[in-house]
């Protein structure tokens, strides 16, 4: 097999894997087109087990990465979120749970160490085995269990995945912020909501996160003033974004944010706005 065959094979596994690591995009396919750079040095022909080398590879770039990226997320102005991206068939297919790349998770493995994030998506989200995944990230077998355990009871310790909400839930909330139904918007926020907003300190966003109803609806009530501002056109519209749904809005030229929740009990517990521009430029991409 030669790098193109293993390049169309793997790519989708690989981006995949690089983003729910990094929680960025742009990096990821940057990170993967660096191994492919460094295969061209490997004697493919002895290649026994490509997946799990290729996996190696882009787990170590990752982990190189993200050692310089938590430094540069202390001094991001505000909250840091990932990107959103709209995630096509082969990518979602790769993934055992989907829980795993949805953004509420994307957000909560934040708070995990490099080796905890890698050690937990490479156990739970791609099946390795505790002796692959050692090998992986140059620990024995005993401390990867150890890793492992310490980084479920994290994520297990702050409940913030969402709880399959019904169909309606969507409807019922575009339909509200387009009424400005107040009634109907408190009932559908969890009592503990939170809205945290990302925008890079390149477009105005909430710099701390938004806790209570009462303060959530002020915000989401001057978020919908606002809306002209961004022209005529302006409209906020369905999209399906990491495999869940979320709300965009845009308009003829632009998108200007995108909005994804986190459900409790049918209830909207977490909103997440990325306005950041940057982090919406795939989408852009993918939109076009």
């Amino acid at each position: 097999m030669d790098i193109d065959e293993l390049y169309d094979q793997y790519k989708p596994l690989l981006f995949t894997l690089a983003y729910q690591l990094t929680g960025t995009t742009v990096d990821s396919e940057d990170l993967i087109q660096d191994v492919f750079v460094k295969l061209h040095h490997v004697d493919l022909e002895k290649l026994e087990k490509p997946k799990a080398y290729l996996c190696k590879m882009v787990t170590n770039q990752c982990l190189d990465y993200l050692q310089s990226a938590r430094k540069r997320r202390e001094h991001y102005v505000g909250t840091w979120l990932p990107e959103p991206v709209i995630v096509s068939e082969d990518i979602s297919n790769i993934v055992v749970e989907n829980d795993l790349l949805s953004y509420a998770m994307l957000v909560l493995m934040e708070q995990l160490t490099p080796v905890e994030r890698a050690v937990f998506l490479l156990k739970e989200a791609y099946t390795f085995n505790y002796r692959t995944i050692a090998s992986f990230v140059d620990k024995s077998e005993v401390n990867c269990r150890k890793i492992f355990s310490r980084a479920s009871l994290k994520l297990r310790g702050n409940e913030t995945i969402r709880n399959n909400p019904d169909n309606n839930w969507m409807s019922e909330l575009l339909f509200a912020l387009k009424e400005e139904n107040v009634e109907k918007l408190l009932s559908l926020l969890s009592e503990d909501v939170t809205v945290y907003s990302d925008g890079g300190g390149k477009v105005p966003a909430a710099i701390h996160p938004i806790q209570t109803p009462e303060k959530v609806l002020r915000f989401l009530g001057g978020l919908l003033k606002r809306l002209p501002q961004f022209g005529m056109d302006a409209r906020m519209e369905r999209i399906a974004v990491n495999a869940e749904e979320g709300i965009i809005v845009r308009t003829e030229n632009d998108i200007i944010l995108v909005a994804l929740f986190n459900m409790d009990m049918n209830r909207i517990k977490n909103i997440y706005f990325v306005r950041n521009p940057d982090k919406l430029e795939t989408l852009r991409k993918q939109l076009d």
